[in-house]
């Protein structure tokens, strides 16, 4: 189940407040942007960090001669993509953010879905390949680490039961971690000030809007993987979930929030 084993529920009521931030997006290879970020999280209490890296993916990917496809989003992971995935987001970017929050006095340590059994995927649907979806997250495993005063950098990269390892969309696995945590606050943070309606930032969007705005062209690609994994993450019991930049992290106002189903005005 999502929200993982028991051993997380005496760390989530003595009112960690936990956030999951999720970082994303084309800015994780500028280290001005990743400072930056490291320093507002230094500042943001209690964190658990999950991140994307694609733009990454694609250029090994593409030395390396294998296709680089999306859909809705999504990744098309064949065999090989997978092991560059694997290889991309578990090494030289999941380092890169530890680095920069160890740099901004932040004691992070960095883990894989296969860590200490930290997640646990399926193929998801879709037909996209070794594409995963999370079926568990080990919550206890998370509290306890942020318990420790450690600050937890997950790379979305998750085994099944059998030990094959799958992709999973970042802001999936953010999702489902929020879920898991019972998350004050999922933020997803990337490149872009929010999500964009008619030329212009929504401050909120109610959980009904979304498929709408999809189905109409408004929203696509990444954004609406990130609207879908935010309306994921509120009906599995996270608190609340906004998308954006980095003001994300020190003004909460910034971006866009997702209003889930009881929270829509009426």
């Amino acid at each position: 189940m999502l929200n993982g084993d028991k051993k997380g529920l005496g760390a989530r009521d003595q009112g960690l407040g936990v956030r999951v931030v999720k970082l994303g997006g084309n800015e994780l290879d500028r280290p001005g942007w990743l400072a930056e970020a490291a320093a507002a999280i230094a500042a943001a209490g209690p964190v658990v960090v999950v991140h994307g890296g694609g733009a990454a993916v694609s250029a090994l990917s593409q030395r390396l001669g294998l296709p680089v496809e999306k859909r809705d989003g999504l990744r098309v992971t064949t065999p090989a993509v997978a092991e560059v995935v694997e290889m991309v987001l578990a090494g030289p970017i999941n380092r890169r953010i530890v680095t920069a929050l160890r740099a901004a006095a932040v004691d992070a340590v960095g883990l894989a879905g296969a860590d200490g059994g930290l997640l646990t995927a399926v193929q998801a649907p879709g037909g996209l390949g070794q594409v995963g979806q999370i079926t568990a997250v080990r919550a206890g495993l998370l509290h306890s680490l942020l318990l420790a005063g450690l600050t937890p950098v997950v790379a979305p990269v998750a085994p099944d039961a059998s030990g094959s390892v799958w992709n999973v969309n970042a802001d999936d696995a953010a999702a489902a971690v929020a879920g898991a945590l019972r998350a004050a606050e999922l933020l997803q943070v990337s490149d872009v000030p929010g999500v964009v309606v008619d030329g212009v930032v929504s401050a909120t969007l109610a959980d009904g809007e979304i498929e709408g705005l999809i189905a109409r062209g408004v929203v696509t690609g990444g954004m609406a993987a990130k609207l879908r994994a935010a309306q994921t993450a509120l009906s599995r019991g996270a608190r609340a979930a906004r998308i954006g930049g980095l003001a994300l992290l020190t003004d909460p106002k910034a971006g866009t929030r997702i209003l889930a189903a009881a929270l829509e005005p009426a």
